[in-house]
């Protein structure tokens, strides 16, 4: 509906605005202080910009709605909105969100070279996930705008369909390498941070050459190995969770 398209769309639009505000309450200091505090999310959004377009180039993917469906102009009579850039051209046959793909063996499709290639990893998904991340010890107000703009960012981003799940999946797994390494390099790479960076590279890869190698034998078995998917990234989530823990300083009793 035309409610629902516009408010998503535009925090879909808006992520780096919400960025921006993380990093205002984070620096707020910087000038009386005369230094950057240890960890923020301006560096965390630059390094995620930094490393995601080369993996996109080593692994082109484009989403649902640009290769199977009719781009954006499936929402142009309910955008308030110009669209400014049409991308039913790109698409191969007009299917989703209507019809479902055929599940058939992957194979390189011809696109010409204006096509976005966005989609492995998610970095909407990741950029939201620092915002989430750096959210955590604000003020209350702070965290539940945070939450939100995570959640409307993942809605957003498998509803218009310019991401798939496994995207959403792979961009989790990554912003938490990301933001492991981060924080490991501040502490001088002590061994909790480099065994976290380590399995949390691994699963990233791991994510990437099933994604690639077994999709047939993963369609043909969903209830199995989508679980197993889930299961890998909790894993990183539960090991960033419990490493960081251990790195905050304890209050003296």
């Amino acid at each position: 509906g035309a409610i629902g398209f516009n408010f998503l769309d535009f925090v879909y639009g808006q992520l780096p605005v919400a960025g921006v505000l993380v990093a205002l309450y984070q620096l707020r200091n910087v000038a009386v202080e005369r230094r950057f505090p240890r960890h923020h999310v301006v560096r965390s959004f630059l390094m995620i910009g930094l490393l995601g377009p080369a993996i996109y180039m080593v692994y082109p993917v484009v989403g649902p709605i640009f290769a199977y469906g009719t781009g954006t102009e499936h929402w142009a009579a309910v955008s308030v909105w110009a669209d400014a850039w049409p991308t039913r051209q790109w698409a191969v046959a007009e299917l989703w969100p209507t019809t479902p793909p055929p599940l058939s063996v992957p194979h390189p499709i011809e696109f010409d070279e204006l096509t976005p290639r966005n989609c492995m990893p998610s970095l909407h998904t990741a950029w939201a996930t620092a915002i989430f991340l750096h959210t955590r010890k604000g003020p209350r107000a702070l965290r539940y705008a945070g939450t939100f703009w995570l959640v409307a960012t993942l809605c957003a981003t498998l509803g218009f369909g310019y991401h798939y799940g496994a995207d959403l999946i792979a961009g989790v797994v990554f912003v938490l390498t990301v933001e492991a390494a981060l924080r490991s390099y501040d502490r001088g790479w002590d061994r909790s941070g480099l065994q976290l960076v380590a399995y949390g590279a691994t699963v990233f890869v791991a994510l990437l050459a099933s994604y690639r190698y077994l999709p047939m034998e993963m369609a043909r078995h969903p209830w199995l190995y989508g679980p197993l998917l889930l299961l890998a990234m909790a894993s990183v989530i539960y090991g960033y969770v419990r490493t960081t823990a251990g790195w905050e300083p304890k209050a003296a009793p």
